[in-house]
């Protein structure tokens, strides 16, 4: 009986154990690369100079530009890991100002950069982003709160009975 028991209490504990270790992330069924910011703005260049048809004198100038961006969102990064307690409103107001104002610069930035066919080329395909980020966003905000509406049916319906 008590080989039974040690047994069982073994099972149940490597069983916990390997429910609670961390699964890698995937993205399209595929793991999630660990790239450094080196190699994550090489890559930006690469897609942008097939994107937009950059000529040389044009890569030089938007992997500066994709290398100051990728500095400060590190920078960023770190400075919210750091934080702890949520930001206030007045905080949160400045952060989406300061954001507005860099979007701007860089939009700037690129028009200089870039000719007129192929801003416009950029211009949509970052319109084209942003719309994808936001519908995704929003589905997992649905899907986040329909199943916190199940559970709350689930917990109303045991409460009834």
């Amino acid at each position: 009986m008590k080989k039974l028991i040690t047994v069982a209490l073994i099972a149940i504990a490597s069983i916990s154990t390997y429910a609670q270790q961390q699964r890698p992330q995937k993205h399209d069924g595929n793991p999630i690369e660990k790239f450094t910011p080196e190699q994550r703005n090489q890559l930006m260049l690469k897609k942008m100079t097939l994107e937009l048809d950059l000529n040389a004198s044009q890569q030089k100038e938007v992997s500066k530009l994709i290398a100051e961006q990728s500095s400060k969102r590190e920078a960023l990064l770190k400075n919210r890991k750091t934080k702890t307690e949520k930001p206030t409103s007045d905080e949160i107001f400045e952060m989406k100002s300061k954001m507005l104002d860099e979007q701007i610069e860089t939009k700037a930035k690129m028009k200089k950069i870039l000719s007129p066919d192929q801003f416009k080329k950029w211009d949509e395909l970052r319109a084209h982003h942003q719309d994808m980020r936001e519908d995704h966003f929003r589905e997992m905000r649905n899907h986040n709160n329909h199943g916190m509406k199940k559970n709350i049916k689930q917990k109303d319906s045991t409460a009834t009975k």
